[in-house]
């Protein structure tokens, strides 16, 4: 059995080896140089060589030493993301045990062929798509494919079956890991044909598109640019049109353009979404990418993975049925704490006091290979109820581990019983069996399907204790249970005993005592993002791997499915791209997906124009991930290729987290706008005040030295502390901007542009209103620079709020700010106050009446805005 050396040679040449492909990688100086295509950044590079040309090497210096730090910052994010495959290429297994020539022996997994007949034991990485020939209580972890954290059991089937689509029971699959057991299998499928290799080429082709904050920067860059240009022809043609030599006017109005650039727009964007990352960072949520911080925020759909995110992810036992009651049990999760009631009135009960509950929980632990412990858990457990903090530690299946924990709860662990055999679960017999001994007496335990248990039942335990003979009655009623129990998605385990001295698995007159509900519930904290998301008009769509009436139900119980509808991967196979696009709003819950389909459904929400978030734990989820417009991977049960193709990784896999990182990205877009009409307010009221001093013949109002001092005073502290501004009261009862809205809507131009031209014509009539009182040329030039300086140092209060006013706003809201106005002010002041600074900056200091005017102009136009506003 198997295939010769001379066979495998041949097969290796023609079908490559079992490695996936190699991803076309870009070189770290190509990346380097791919950050200096922004336009803005070019706009700054252009600047920088104006600079040196006109002798300014300190702007020179100061603008390189910004464009600089943004290129560092994302080339480390971009060569970080060139490791995804490769983190993928090793989840594939290093070594195989193949027989070839007839002889069992490991071979380097990258050499196995079609053909290839291999063994496997629990704990071995599967090394390449394959069809099991044999197999014995053989288990898989296929979490990383499927996104479904239950052990998969694996059947038999043909030798030559080469469909090794996902989801066949008798296939298995590259990368999943064998959990328990043993099989021999053949290799149907290698390097890329396998299905993690089909994903492997899915990422390798998936490209990322800019963001929407690049999209609307990249629109600023432009505005920025022809203001640049008109403000240079302008003065230009103006000093000439007066008469005035073409050369100086040319070097002046290039000047003044330069003036007119936001140079500390790149940093102090870098430095808004650094901090927001700080602040998500400290709420559980790490962003691999700087910039999809802000694009979280105009997140419109929600695309989330079920199991873990919006589940706990922990199988929980809620509700047990004898054949005369029914008993729920409190608490979800692995939680220590919890009780158990009777009846549909929940009344409490002691469980020890409740025969058929006892034996069926005491069944249900000892068809059990699980184990569960806490260091919190009390010492007795005779109590009905657990008391505690804390929550039980698992090891083994999930499903099983839900029953100890349910027994746990009412008091019952293994003591007192002796495991003599066992007859494990099977996929095709779907039950399983023991045989132990309770104290003397020797009693055979079933576990397993309803429809499999049942049927071999001949009696039952009644609410009092008695063992009496089963009635057509009653598993006519035991047969309804079952159905409103999965029909509710509940797993449903039958459980009965046998007092026997011998062991027969498959034999029959057994007793029935009860049947056990148990599901994963949804987080408290995931229903409250989901409502959360609603009232921000962002749809939160499931998609799962799971049933689809399993994951209706989920969706149901968790807020989800109101008014939406479910749909299967099979039924989205039916639909053209056009037609999906056309009726994916009408759907909330996508079951049975694969990983092509979780792409097609993210391609889909795009062509649409809606911003997609996409959250996933598996290597299944990575392609749809990577092409969403933000990746989200679980911190806790995510793979490393996942959180490497993803922007954000959730560090306690809650929903809850990604809504607050939501919240933070609205508010970073918002803060961002708000220094942006700081900025350029401040700008184009500095272009404006010279522009208009020459155009009008004026002496030169402020001195190039006292420009400089304008953009240190107010360009750097000020807008920094204005992007820490904590997001507004409303922010997540207003929807999401739209893919298309410009930087600059709601009319915020328009407030740039008006507050720029009061600033420079306040700027303008404090200098005329100087010399108009006699003052020196020195004096009013001083004045200009103090109602400048304090014009801006208002109006960055005002760019607190879009829609508030200056005096609806606490100004101890953000204490940064007021900080970084205090020296500002401080550094203005001395400037003017102090001789040796009043050398540098060509300053004296005012009269009083001087001072007054200056003042005056200052604080003129805020207090007239804010009383229309």
């Amino acid at each position: 059995m198997g295939l010769t050396e001379k066979v495998a040679a041949e097969r290796l040449k023609a079908e490559g080896l079992n490695v996936f492909g190699e991803n076309k990688k870009n070189g770290a100086v190509k990346i380097f140089l791919g950050q200096f295509r922004d336009v803005m950044v070019m706009i700054l590079l252009g600047a920088t060589v104006i600079s040196v040309l006109l002798g300014e090497v300190s702007d020179a210096v100061t603008i390189i030493l910004i464009v600089l730090l943004n290129a560092i910052l994302g080339f480390i994010q971009e060569y970080r993301t060139e490791h995804t495959l490769e983190a993928l290429r090793s989840m594939t297994a290093p070594t195989a045990k193949c027989r070839r020539d007839g002889v069992l022996r490991v071979i380097d997994a990258s050499l196995l062929v079609t053909g290839d007949v291999i063994e496997l034991e629990a704990g071995d990485r599967v090394p390449a798509d394959c069809a099991v020939v044999s197999a014995s209580g053989f288990f898989t972890d296929e979490s990383i494919l499927t996104g479904e954290s239950e052990p998969v059991p694996k059947i038999s089937g043909a030798a030559d079956d080469r469909d090794n689509s996902i989801g066949r029971k008798n296939i298995i699959y590259c990368g999943t890991s064998a959990v328990k057991g043993t099989c021999t299998a053949v290799v149907n499928a290698t390097g890329v044909n396998t299905q993690m290799g089909k994903i492997s080429e899915m990422l390798d082709d998936i490209g990322k598109d800019m963001t929407p904050l690049q999209k609307r920067l990249g629109e600023l860059g432009k505005v920025v640019a022809i203001i640049c240009i008109v403000v240079c022809f302008a003065v230009f043609g103006a000093g000439v049109l007066r008469g005035e030599n073409v050369f100086d006017m040319l070097m002046t109005g290039i000047t003044i353009a330069i003036a007119a650039i936001p140079e500390g727009l790149p940093a102090t964007v870098t430095i808004a979404l650094a901090l927001a990352v700080s602040r998500m960072m400290k709420q559980k949520a790490l962003v691999n990418k700087l910039h999809s911080v802000e694009t979280l925020g105009c997140t419109s759909v929600i695309c989330s993975d079920k199991t873990g995110t919006i589940t706990e992810n922990k199988m929980t036992v809620t509700e047990l049925h004898t054949a005369d009651d029914v008993y729920y049990f409190s608490s979800r999760g692995y939680r220590v704490s919890g009780a158990v009631t009777k009846g549909e009135d929940n009344i409490a009960v002691n469980p020890k006091t409740e025969k058929a509950l006892m034996e069926s929980l005491r069944c249900g632990v000892v068809c059990s290979t699980a184990e569960i412990h806490t260091q919190d858990a009390p010492k007795s457990r005779n109590r009905g109820a657990l008391s505690g903090k804390g929550e039980w530690k698992i090891t083994g299946d999930p499903t099983e581990a839900a029953l100890l924990i349910a027994a746990a709860k009412a008091g019952i662990n293994r003591d007192g019983t002796q495991k003599l055999d066992e007859y494990p679960f099977d996929s095709e017999t779907r039950f399983m069996a023991v045989h132990c001994r309770f104290g003397v007496e020797k009693r055979s335990c079933f576990k397993g399907a309803v429809e499999v248990i049942l049927p071999r039942c001949s009696r039952y335990i009644d609410g009092n204790g008695k063992i009496l003979p089963m009635t057509v009655a009653v598993r006519k009623n035991i047969t309804k249970m079952t159905e409103e129990m999965s029909d509710n998605a509940l797993r449903v385990l039958a459980l009965a005993y046998t007092v026997s001295d011998s062991f027969s698995p498959d034999g029959g007159n057994l007793i029935f005592l009860g049947i056990s509900g148990m599901t994963d519930p949804p987080r408290d904290e995931a229903k409250t993002a989901i409502r959360k998301c609603a009232a921000a008009s962002v749809r939160t769509v499931m998609i799962t791997g799971d049933h689809k009436n399993t994951a209706a139900a989920v969706a149901k119980k968790a807020g989800l499915l109101r008014g939406g509808k479910a749909i299967t991967g099979a039924e989205l196979d039916k639909m053209s791209d056009h037609e999906l696009d056309r009726v994916i709003d009408k759907y909330t819950v996508f079951a049975r997906v694969e990983p092509a389909h979780k792409l097609r459904i993210v391609r889909s929400f795009k062509r649409r124009g809606e911003i997609v978030t996409m959250t996933g734990d598996g290597v299944n989820d990575a392609p749809a991930i990577k092409e969403a417009d933000v990746g989200v991977a679980m911190g806790m049960t995510g793979t490393d290729v996942t959180k490497q193709a993803a922007d954000v990784i959730l560090m306690d896999d809650n929903l809850a987290t990604l809504v607050g990182a939501v919240e933070q990205g609205r508010c970073v877009y918002a803060n961002i706008r708000k220094f942006v009409r700081y900025l350029l307010s401040c700008n184009i009221g500095e272009v404006l005040t010279m522009f208009l001093g020459i155009l009008m013949g004026m002496p030169m109002i402020l001195l190039p030295v006292q420009i400089l001092l304008v953009n240190l005073v107010t360009d750097g502290l000020p807008a920094i502390a204005l992007g820490m501004e904590k997001p507004e009261s409303d922010i997540m009862s207003k929807p999401p901007r739209k893919s298309d809205e410009g930087f600059f809507s709601d009319g915020l131009m328009w407030k740039i542009i008006f507050r720029g031209i009061f600033i420079g014509l306040c700027t303008l009539a404090s200098f005329a209103a100087v010399i108009h009182l006699g003052g020196t040329v020195e004096a009013a030039r001083t004045c200009a620079l103090i109602t400048l300086v304090m014009s801006q140092l208002i109006h960055v209060f005002e760019c607190r709020s879009e829609h508030r006013s200056l005096f609806r706003m606490n100004p101890f809201g953000n204490m940064k700010l007021l900080i970084a106005v205090l020296i500002s002010f401080a550094a203005l002041a001395a400037a003017v106050a102090v001789p040796q600074m009043q050398v540098v900056f060509n300053t004296v200091l005012p009269t009083s009446q001087q001072l007054l005017v200056s003042i005056g102009l200052s604080i003129a136009v805020p207090i007239v805005t804010s009383l229309f506003n």
